[in-house]
């Protein structure tokens, strides 16, 4: 049994790897922390949770924490996550960490994204990116995790195969995606009060949304040289669920027919990849760890389409997918 805490439970993505890790056979959740005043018990910050879990949200202490876990998964939000993991490893726990802090393998590059300075490049080094589809042999021995974030994960996945098998050109990729208000955090704002999202539909962060070079990143490493993306994010009125239009220039000619043979053989081991004929929706995926996929050819262009749940697949559930490859458990103990 593998003892794990939750910094910063109280957000929409802890109580989704909460109810995860419950009906795991093999995790024991042992500590919570959350910056709520008072030490509130967990069912009163998720009342979902009644009944299930009798643990009060304790204020977060490094050696505490280190001596009640074996794994710590951090919700904390960027440059504050980064302080409490480095903390944590250095006590010998291994780390995942929900938030940006180490998906950018280059500090400077954080900077000018994140508008603040690593201040943990020691630990920066060994980080994995946490997508078991590419990574799951660099993960299974590794103390610190990355964990995707929800766009780059619908993008990365929908690109992957195309990227590999060196079928389309790196730069001029289209990602035009779209969440649900969850994606925004528990946390109030303006642009997500009821009134202000409902009924409307917005882009924004228009060509400096900071999932950009998450994506480039990894995709210039699928394919082996620069890739470049232009990624434009919109709001829906839903609560949960990533959905993903992508557009790229095919290098030679290919059928929907043979694409998507590409893609079964590309994610034949990929458990929780469904590469399908049928265009897919949010509300197939959605409270499960799917990334549902499919490819189109229109007018000479590859039209690639994507969708999972921006909780799950794009945060808890991936979690516990790069967890399980940790503990050598089956990748999809619990996600199911």
């Amino acid at each position: 049994m593998t003892r794990v805490a939750i910094l910063g439970a109280s957000g929409y993505a802890a109580l989704d790897l909460i109810r995860i890790l419950l009906r795991h056979p093999h995790a024991k959740i042992t500590m919570l922390t959350s910056r709520q005043e008072g030490r509130p018990h967990i069912s009163e910050v998720h009342p979902a949770l009644t009944g299930t879990l009798d643990l009060r949200c304790e204020s977060y202490d490094a050696a505490r924490v280190a001596g009640s876990a074996d794994c710590v998964f951090s919700t904390l939000p960027h440059t504050a996550s980064m302080q409490a993991c480095a903390e944590l490893l250095d006590r010998g726990c291994r780390v995942i960490d929900f938030s940006a802090d180490y998906r950018l393998a280059d500090p400077n590059v954080y900077a000018e994204w994140y508008g603040a300075s690593h201040t943990d490049v020691a630990h920066l080094g060994e980080a994995v990116y946490g997508l078991p589809e590419i990574y799951a042999e660099e993960i299974r021995p590794a103390r610190l995790i990355a964990n995707p974030g929800c766009y780059p994960t619908a993008a990365i996945l929908g690109l992957a195969p195309l990227v590999a098998g060196d079928l389309v050109e790196l730069d001029g990729i289209v990602v035009d995606a779209k969440s649900g208000v969850s994606g925004a955090g528990r946390t109030p704002k303006l642009a997500y009060h009821f009134p202000e999202c409902n009924e409307s539909t917005v882009a924004y962060s228009v060509g400096k949304h900071r999932h950009t070079p998450e994506i480039d990143q990894v995709l210039s490493e699928i394919g082996g040289s620069p890739a470049q993306v232009i990624f434009t994010p919109h709001l829906v009125p839903m609560d949960r669920g990533i959905f993903s239009t992508i557009y790229a220039r095919p290098k030679r000619l290919h059928s929907e027919a043979e694409l998507l043979e590409v893609y079964r053989g590309y994610y034949a081991a990929a458990p929780f990849v469904r590469v399908m004929e049928r265009i897919p929706a949010t509300k197939d995926s959605a409270g499960t760890n799917f990334c549902d996929v499919t490819v189109r050819v229109v007018r000479g262009r590859i039209v690639v389409l994507a969708c999972l749940d921006n909780l799950v697949k794009g945060a808890a559930g991936a979690a516990v997918q790069n967890f399980n490859l940790m503990y050598g458990r089956p990748e999809a103990t619990a996600l199911l």
